[in-house]
């Protein structure tokens, strides 16, 4: 897993000009890239006895629990050496990006290779990816079809339950902004890639369980209602 993360963070960690607290800027070197991901592993290590993902029931949530661990690991690691707050969210988000968008276009990719219909790629990928790794009992999900339009209502999601547990367990340093600025705003740029027509607009959500609300309302749309080349609008952290 760290191997694979590896590429995702080299792309962006060695791309930018990275802030830190106290004003100072910089472009990281290789050598800190290498220093980066060996606290990165024990950082994640560390974070492992909180997730506790022995007790978690099938192997999709233990594969999001541990995505979960990397990422918030990444964001205490680059706190902890010096990184500006809001920068840390913004390298952790983008380097999460990378990876999960990856995993998005291999997963929807058999039914983006057999249909044009963004309706259809949208509809056999969400219920693939409910099957695999978004699956029962360890994500709680209500899903109904209204029209074409795909709703999942989640009530529960392992890898927030998992930062909840570590901001507890250690104290908050924004975890969970970190995670609601990476994690839960996926969603938006991921279904305009399931739907694979080159439009926007794929997806609504306006109630988020990192931020305290009771469920993720989520509604993936099969026709989008955005215009093409305009900018995915999705909602900031407070």
């Amino acid at each position: 897993m760290l191997q694979f993360l590896k590429g995702a963070a080299c792309d962006v960690l060695l791309s930018r000009e990275i802030e830190y607290a106290d004003g100072r800027k910089c472009r990281w070197l290789r050598a800190d890239l290498i220093r980066f991901m060996r606290d990165l592993a024990a950082e994640a290590a560390s974070q492992r006895k909180i997730a506790d993902q022995v007790a978690l029931p099938n192997f999709g949530n233990r594969l999001m629990v541990e995505l979960a661990v990397f990422t918030s690991a990444a964001y205490r690691v680059l706190l902890d050496k010096g990184v500006a707050q809001g920068t840390a969210r913004q390298l952790v988000a983008d380097t999460g990006w990378v990876v999960y968008a990856r995993m998005l276009r291999t997963s929807s990719w058999p039914f983006r290779l057999v249909t044009r219909d963004p309706a259809r790629r949208l509809q056999w990928t969400i219920k693939s990816l409910l099957r695999f790794p978004f699956s029962a009992p360890g994500y709680s999900v209500e899903t109904y079809l209204d029209g074409d339009d795909i709703i999942t209502n989640f009530t529960h999601c392992p890898p927030q339950s998992f930062v909840r547990a570590l901001v507890a367990a250690r104290g908050d340093r924004g975890d969970l902004e970190a995670f609601f600025a990476s994690w839960c705003q996926y969603d938006w740029p991921g279904a305009d890639i399931i739907a694979g027509n080159g439009e926007r607009g794929h997806y609504a959500r306006t109630q988020t369980l990192s931020r305290g609300d009771p469920q993720c309302d989520m509604c993936w749309k099969t026709k989008s209602n955005a215009n093409l080349g305009m900018p995915t609008c999705v909602s900031q952290p407070k």
